[in-house]
């Protein structure tokens, strides 16, 4: 028998703690999301040397509340649903949402589960922000767009940026991304 690749192991450890009920983010995107809302400032950030500047989140000096509403079998309605109840009745003051259905799939605001539970952490006073989704940028695309849910997308940015490839044999390539 051979032993378990670091990737099993941790494919192990993933669902194990997802079968505990534990809110430990099993791929990232949790631990991705809630440091684009309150990640503390870092000074002389950049990627691979380009755009050199200080990173934060939108709140640096919010704190973070974290519930488990997906697994790596996906995001049941009864788990969305309880994970904003539960936040609402631990009193936080924003739920940050970042899933969502296709938006090939586009239902109605009364089975939707994103929707109704914004609903009601809307009338509890609570701001529900959620992701417009993956499938744009084509009309029609952006899902989590009930009227009560504050919907934010991506979008594109007005510069560019240049660095140069050295190729195998010592050529120096210089590209431009836009």
């Amino acid at each position: 028998m051979q032993p378990e690749s670091s990737s099993n192991a941790s494919r192990a450890g993933e669902a194990a703690a997802a079968a505990a009920g534990s809110p430990r983010d099993t791929v990232g995107h949790g631990t991705h999301t809630a440091s684009t809302a309150a990640g503390a400032v870092v000074a002389d950030a950049g990627y691979y040397g380009l755009a050199r500047g200080a990173a934060k989140g939108g709140a640096p000096a919010s704190r973070v509340a974290v519930y488990r509403a997906c697994s790596l079998g996906g995001c049941s309605s009864s788990a969305v649903l309880k994970a904003i109840d539960d936040a609402v009745a631990d009193g936080v003051d924003v739920v940050s949402i970042s899933i969502g259905m296709s938006s090939a799939f586009q239902s109605d605001f009364l089975s939707d589960p994103i929707a109704l539970g914004a609903f009601h952490a809307h009338q509890r006073g609570v701001l529900v922000v959620c992701s417009g989704g993956n499938d744009g940028p084509n009309p029609y695309t952006v899902v989590n767009s009930a009227p009560w849910i504050l919907t934010v997308a991506a979008s594109s940015i007005d510069r560019s940026f240049q660095s140069s490839i050295v190729l195998g044999n010592g050529a120096v390539v210089k590209v431009t991304t836009d």
